[in-house]
């Protein structure tokens, strides 16, 4: 890493897109510990080529990721490589809250509330080349969401801590899609979402 690019506090609950270029290294800063970060990456070039949480997961042959895992496309080539990983493990299933999962999972009456799909629209509205066919299972940095014995999955409090982080190396242009996660009900962000920081290095 050398010169600064792009430097961002993503303020608690709000969304992101950020282009990273080839070569470039990117780092998500969880400041005050327990933040859940939505994210998604897609081809610059194509936007059509994302993150596939499946070709991922198969590759690597285990669920989480930490460092040293690839993320590869839907077209089975790699995004990016996580080079650096201070919280060593992020979740790949739990999937990003919605109005729907807020109301199937919590009440009726939390249908809504601030969602991480709502944060992926917002941006996509801004940046007019992403929409809503182009919203897939995403990357939960920072978030603890163990796999039961029966194959379920849990909601628990977070691993991370303040400072901890995770650097990426783009292996093409990608466009980085983040909700840094509004969610209230359940222990991902301790029940408090707070910023989070992006840093872009040449």
């Amino acid at each position: 890493m050398t010169a600064i690019v792009y430097d961002i506090t993503i303020p608690a609950g709000e969304p992101s897109l950020t282009e990273v270029k080839a070569g470039q290294t990117v780092r998500l800063l969880d400041l005050e510990g327990n933040q859940a970060i939505d994210t998604l990456f897609y081809s610059a070039a194509n936007p059509r080529e994302r993150y596939d949480v499946q070709r991922t997961l198969r590759r690597q042959g285990r669920v989480y990721l930490s460092e040293g895992s690839v993320l590869y496309s839907n077209l089975g080539r790699p995004l990016l490589t996580i080079i650096e990983d201070t919280c060593g493990r992020h979740d790949t299933l739990g999937g990003a809250c919605a109005q729907e999962s807020n109301s199937v999972r919590y009440a009726l009456d939390k249908r809504h509330m601030h969602s991480c799909r709502d944060n992926y629209l917002r941006a996509c509205a801004h940046d007019g080349r992403l929409g809503k066919r182009d919203l897939a299972p995403n990357i939960n940095f920072f978030m603890n969401v163990p796999v039961t014995a029966d194959g379920g999955l849990t909601f628990e409090d977070g691993l991370s801590a303040p400072g901890k982080y995770v650097v990426l190396r783009a292996q093409m242009d990608v466009i980085v899609l983040i909700s840094n996660c509004p969610q209230l009900n359940n222990p991902c962000n301790a029940y408090n979402p707070t910023p989070a920081q992006l840093t872009v290095w040449a």
